[in-house]
């Protein structure tokens, strides 16, 4: 496990205290105290409807909390916060959009100037250099819609970084993408984290292909939830617990296997959920 600057106690950049989100009578989490360090890799790991993604929603403040409280680097969370890096899930452009690569990622550095952005020298510099470090600049001028969806997804994960963010906010970034490009865009998450001091905050459904980057996880489950180090986490009787059945962990080659997780609808296969 990587255990870099998220070992360092200082000013977290998010905190909560008391939070709790519910949607009528379901409640996805509740009495949740939390605070991110910069830094930190941290995972919300989970089922499908346990609230991931609403999680992510409350700290881009798309979404208020039912109770409690939550902070940016200290003040309230607000919309658009220059704060936060955002890569969403992978969703490909039409095959007809004409938005060049380069311009997608300067869209992150200018992205929220009105008018028609007018790069300058550094800018453009900057936007090179992003794409050299995603490993797209050979397709810099290629209008989007005509790239794959990982090479999109690279694109996605420079514009994020463009503003060198001091929250990195990845929602399910991995899904739809092969194995090369899954480790690309982890290994790219990875960096901004443990070598540029940004804290992140990694939603997956699979924690296998981030979890030698991982500092902790927070497990949401049947509107409960466990917070800790990967290796505390997923065991055999915190996951039971939380589900209230009997799951097992199994740990093989450096990866975990979760057998049994109810209402799995992810990378299942006869109650088998890899993890």
């Amino acid at each position: 496990m990587n255990r870099g600057p998220a070992s360092v106690t200082g000013r977290p950049v998010v905190s909560m205290r008391g939070a709790g989100l519910r949607f009528g009578e379901r409640v996805l989490w509740e009495g949740l105290d939390l605070d991110i360090q910069p830094g930190e890799f941290f995972a919300v790991l989970g089922p499908n409807g346990s609230g991931k993604t609403s999680f992510l929603k409350v700290l881009l403040g798309l979404q208020q909390l039912s109770s409690g409280s939550v902070t940016l680097g200290g003040r309230p969370v607000e919309r658009g916060s220059r704060m936060i890096g955002y890569i969403p899930q992978q969703k490909s452009f039409a095959p007809d959009t004409p938005l060049r690569a380069r311009d997608l990622v300067g869209l992150g550095l200018d992205g929220h100037r009105w008018g028609l952005p007018l790069r300058t020298k550094g800018l453009n510099q900057r936007v090179r250099a992003l794409l050299e470090e995603v490993g797209a600049a050979d397709y810099a001028d290629v209008p989007v819609g005509q790239l794959s969806g990982g090479e999109q997804q690279r694109l996605r994960a420079a514009q994020a970084l463009a503003s060198e963010p001091q929250v990195l906010l990845c929602d399910e970034p991995l899904l739809s993408l092969d194995l090369h490009h899954q480790q690309a865009v982890s290994s790219l998450v990875n960096r901004q984290c443990h070598e540029r001091g940004s804290a992140v905050v990694f939603v997956t459904h699979e924690i296998n292909p981030i979890i030698d980057y991982v500092d902790r996880v927070l497990y949401l489950a049947g509107g409960r939830f466990r917070v800790g180090r990967p290796e505390d986490v997923m065991t055999t009787e915190v996951l039971s617990d939380l589900y209230g059945s009997r799951v097992e962990v199994i740990r093989a080659n450096g990866r975990l296997i979760v057998v049994g997780v109810p209402d799995a609808t992810t990378h299942h296969h006869h109650g088998e959920e890899v993890l």
